[in-house]
């Protein structure tokens, strides 16, 4: 673990969230980022590997205890150097499940989801 996803980590555990943290060297194109956002997240089996289907397993997180969930993200910047297309789409979808299952979100349950691309 980096200084940086160290350092993103403890934020999270000092206000009693969840870090889950996404191997950056692995996000070379859309596929292999979405194998480790759902390796990060323990997304259930019946995940999709598509954009649709990781916002769906993003704003649900039932598999996950109840509390703030944080995806730490450190290395995004390889998949947006490689792929700006499908860093740009998997970001989007990332921060509409972000605003989905924020305070003010559509989704609302006992689970909150923060991302975190400190690069």
């Amino acid at each position: 673990m980096s200084e940086v996803e160290k350092s993103e980590a403890d934020k999270a555990f000092a206000r009693g969230a969840r870090p889950h943290l996404i191997e950056g060297g692995r996000t070379v194109d859309k596929a292999t980022t979405l194998d480790a956002i759902a390796e990060a997240l323990s997304f259930p089996e019946y995940f999709g590997k598509n954009l649709d289907a990781l916002y769906d397993c993003l704003t649900d997180l039932s598999w996950l205890p109840a509390g703030e969930h944080v995806l730490i993200w450190s290395g995004s910047s390889l998949l947006r150097d490689r792929d700006p297309k499908a860093y740009l789409a998997i970001r989007s979808v990332l921060s509409d499940a972000q605003r989905a299952l924020g305070p003010s979100g559509d989704r609302r349950d006992s689970r909150r989801l923060t991302v975190v691309l400190p690069d």
